[in-house]
């Protein structure tokens, strides 16, 4: 993985998020919108309405002293409550096309953004059924912004071995003292471990690094 950041691969990221996910959102019955997801009290239509009004607030920069906090979530989504699932949706669309230059421009602090947004479209496929969560068309941009962002967070030094597609790929920050860890297993399940996703029914072997340690969000 190559050490530089590349400005528009948040918005590349975002795009093609955008042409797999939306054309499930624009088939989906009222119910489906009501299901539960893996993010505590959240339904499918609480992550979309969330992840509309973070992309709204990066394409308007709308950054409050508390911005992306479980508080502003939280507001955020109750401020939607009246709206139909097709406003949602459509909020989440124009977002998903407009935030690349804005992320892009921030030079880099904003770049999680667009790998958060991804995982929470994972959320969705996985809160339905659906194959694919948290891999796709959208998983080589989004380990492209997993590598930097363990850098920011500091996440011990480990080498993914990703067995669905044979790449070895250096994550996280050689600590002194500390041999590197081992991850073997899926690239959806890496994502799963380093969101914070539920990991029943998964296969990994984890060696020389903690499970706790690899948190990427707060």
């Amino acid at each position: 993985m190559a050490d530089e950041r590349d400005p528009e691969l948040p918005g590349l990221l975002l795009r093609t998020e955008r042409d797999a996910l939306l054309p499930l959102l624009r088939s989906a019955a009222d119910s489906d919108f009501e299901r539960r997801t893996a993010c505590p009290g959240w339904t499918v239509r609480d992550v979309l309405a969330h992840c509309g009004s973070v992309l709204t607030r990066v394409v308007e920069s709308r950054f409050g002293p508390d911005v992306f906090s479980p508080e502003c979530n939280d507001r955020d989504i109750a401020e939607r409550a009246d709206w139909t699932h097709t406003q949602v949706v459509d909020e989440l669309e124009r977002g998903m096309a407009d935030a690349g230059p804005a992320i892009a421009a921030a030079g880099g602090i904003l770049d999680a953004v667009a790998l958060g947004e991804w995982v929470h479209a994972g959320d969705v496929r996985d809160a339905w059924g659906l194959p694919g969560a948290y891999e796709g068309p959208g998983f080589p941009h989004a380990l492209g912004l997993l590598v930097p962002r363990a850098l920011r967070r500091k996440v011990p030094l480990f080498v993914a071995e990703l067995t669905d597609s044979g790449r070895d790929v250096a994550i996280g920050v050689e600590q002194e003292g500390r041999a590197p860890g081992r991850y073997r297993g899926d690239g959806a399940t890496l994502v799963r471990l380093c969101a914070g996703r539920p990991l029943v029914g998964t296969r990994y072997a984890l060696e020389g690094v903690r499970e706790r340690e690899l948190g990427l969000f707060d």
